[in-house]
């Protein structure tokens, strides 16, 4: 059987035959559907892309029935298992997992460009001492375009990886800045004898000691929250680094409204609005009400359910072995009783079952940042580090993508038919 479509017009009485590749059909051989001559042609209709393909894309696979997640064809599992994040970054960004001489040379590269230029400092001086940390990180992402023009040279591909190079090193620079500017302490410059999530704990934490000691739980448990949160498809601020890009601005410009996406708390904020969630909750004897106003309307379950995932989050599973780690070390943090009851009475009720709503990568990870010391203000801000070699790749990869052009979505006008200007002292 052919891999085809047939489409009757019913208006017309003509039929249409549109191939089918991969799954999908092309919006632009819907535009040959017409009522005549004069006739735009057939358009879709979807608001917030729900059912639409912007891209062919090798970075990440999502089978969100099944409950699987794989960067470049690996499962998160594994490489939240054996990988570290500085090694899952070059598997994101360049297709294959590093050789040790590879791994080494980006390890170098990385450790190289952590520094800020000094006058980038002092733009980050300029903010207010309470002005927040993922406001502060996503203008300064925008500030290093005027930094270093020779990001403008985006075909160029000596010119594309000293910007890798320079953004995956210093955002956690910009972001541990940003801290530290948040909490009124001296910026302390990155250490090179330490990993990439080991001088990022220093820069955030250090105090008056020659060198800071970092816990090797602490650094593990922060590098595989990085590792979950390194790409996940076409979301959100994804879609917008590749939208921004697709203009061929630099990197860096595209970079900072891809964070300001991830401003929202509809995307990076929603481990924040969990912790909330579970403060407004405030005891156990408790959870049974909450549940009760859910079922009702009346409230939201945050960090259960997700657009993509309709049963559990794979990086939700991991985050809480990991928790348990962490909270070894900090303690545990007091809303995690509350969290794991209120898990355990979701997963046996059926409205929350038959609405495929389990725990997304959300439900846990702010507790695990919180008992580390970082203040719901910098979750974000975490989550964009992260984020950072997700959208490098996907930005590459849409710059050498033959299909893409310019971003420009069609829109169906529901607005005032033609009318004629009335000057001002003749309108009623």
């Amino acid at each position: 059987m052919a891999d085809t479509l047939t489409v009757t017009d019913n208006r017309t009485g003509k039929q249409y035959e549109l191939p089918i590749k991969d799954g999908a059909i092309r919006a632009m051989d819907l535009k040959q559907i017409k009522t005549g001559p004069e006739d735009f042609g057939l358009m879709t209709y979807d608001p917030a892309f729900m059912n639409t393909a912007s891209c062919r894309s090798t970075i990440a696979y999502i089978d969100g029935d099944k409950g699987i997640l794989e960067y470049r064809g690996y499962p998160i599992e594994q490489l939240a298992e054996g990988s570290s994040y500085l090694e899952t970054a070059y598997l994101i960004i360049f297709g294959e997992l590093p050789t040790k001489a590879q791994l080494e040379g980006w390890t170098t590269e990385i450790t190289a460009h952590r520094l800020l230029h000094e006058n980038i400092k002092k733009v980050m001086e300029g903010f207010q001492y309470d002005a927040h940390p993922m406001g502060v990180f996503l203008a300064t992402v925008g500030a290093f375009s005027t930094f270093y023009p020779d990001a403008k040279q985006i075909f160029e591909e000596t010119s594309r990886l000293k910007q890798v190079h320079r953004l995956v090193a210093k955002v956690p620079t910009i972001a541990a800045y940003a801290f530290r500017h948040s909490i009124g302490r001296p910026y302390v410059y990155p250490d090179d004898d330490l990993s990439f999530t080991g001088n990022f704990l220093s820069m955030l934490f250090k105090r008056t000691e020659l060198k800071y000691k970092v816990n090797p739980v602490l650094e593990r448990a922060l590098d595989v929250l990085f590792i979950l949160h390194a790409d996940h498809e076409q979301n959100c601020s994804t879609s917008a680094m590749r939208t921004i890009g697709s203009s061929h601005v630099d990197p860096y410009s595209a970079m900072a409204g891809a964070a300001a996406a991830l401003y929202g708390p509809l995307h990076g904020g929603a481990n924040e609005a969990v912790l909330r969630m579970l403060q407004e909750i405030g005891a156990i004897s408790n959870i049974p009400a909450f549940i009760k106003k859910v079922k009702a309307g009346e409230g939201r379950l945050m960090g259960f359910g997700h657009r993509i995932y309709k049963s559990y989050d794979p990086r939700a599973k991991i985050i809480k072995r990991t928790a348990d780690q962490v909270f070894d070390v900090t303690g545990k943090n007091p809303l995690l009783d509350i969290a794991l009851e209120l898990e355990r009475i979701a997963l046996e009720d059926d409205y929350f079952i038959s609405r495929k709503l389990y725990p997304n990568v959300d439900f846990y990870s702010g507790l695990i940042y919180q008992a580390m010391g970082f203040p719901m203000t910098m979750f974000p801000v975490l989550f964009a580090i992260a984020r950072t070699s997700g959208w490098i790749a996907q930005w590459e990869e849409m710059l050498l993508d033959p299909d893409q052009k310019i971003t420009r979505p069609r829109q169906i006008y529901t607005g005032a038919k033609r009318r004629d200007y009335v000057a001002l002292n003749k309108r009623g």
